[in-house]
This record gives C-alpha cells, structure tokens and sequence, in this order.
C-alpha cells in the first residue's frame, strides 16, 4: 500500500526562528516555502523535513531523523562542529568513541540535537 510512496521525517519545535537558524544555517538544509503557517519545510538532497511548532517538541528521546551519508562522516561532522553544531557521546556496547563518531564494525555514527533537544543522526561508513 505504502511502498511506493515518499516519506519524510517531522520533528517538532518551540520556535520556528530558531529552528531554521539551526536547520538551515547550521545544517545547510535548503528551505522551501511551503505558505504554512507554523510549519518550516526543508530540502536535503531528494528528501524533505518538515519541521512544526508543537508544545511536545523535544520531548522524544530517541533518534528523530538519520541521514546516511556514506564514507562523509567524519567530513561532515568536522564542517558542522566549524558551523557551531556539538556533538553527543553515548555509552554503547560494542561501540568504541572516536572523536566524535561512534564505530560498530563498519558502521560510523554521530549524533547531534537541535535546539530542542531533537537527536539527529548522520551514518555512514
């Protein structure tokens, strides 16, 4: 049924000025005007992120949207710590800490929050 169908990731916000300061200044995502009020939706490569003002925004504590990004990873994270973004560091098994990237074997991961408390992830490898 769905299958074939597009989907994008929604993350909740307290403030739309913030969030595209973050999103789109920080991340480099490309906004599209969508003429919705209270909604910010953003370009990233062929994907969209829509991104609302909620009073629950930050309250999820898992991953809300994961970029894959291939053998770009620690590119990225470096460009994005030059553009003030700060990454997280989790205590996982099997999991060493390199910097800021988590390595499992042949997987690197990072992860980041906006200003909500929103955890993004890039992964890659």
């Amino acid at each position: 049924m769905l299958k074939d169908a597009n989907v994008m990731a929604t993350i909740a916000v307290r403030n739309l000025d913030t969030a595209r300061r973050f999103y789109e200044g920080q991340l480099g995502l490309a906004v599209t005007d969508n003429g919705e009020p209270g909604v910010l939706t953003l370009r990233s490569g062929g994907s969209m992120l829509l991104v609302y003002e909620s009073q629950f925004a930050g309250t999820n504590k898992a991953t809300a949207g994961t970029w894959m990004v291939g053998n770009e990873v620690e590119t990225i994270v470096q460009a994005l710590k030059a553009r003030g973004v700060s990454f997280e560091h989790y205590n996982l098994p099997d999991t060493r800490v390199e910097g800021d990237i988590h390595v499992s074997g042949k997987m690197k991961v990072a992860w980041c929050k906006d200003p909500d408390g929103n955890i993004l992830c890039l992964a890659g490898d």
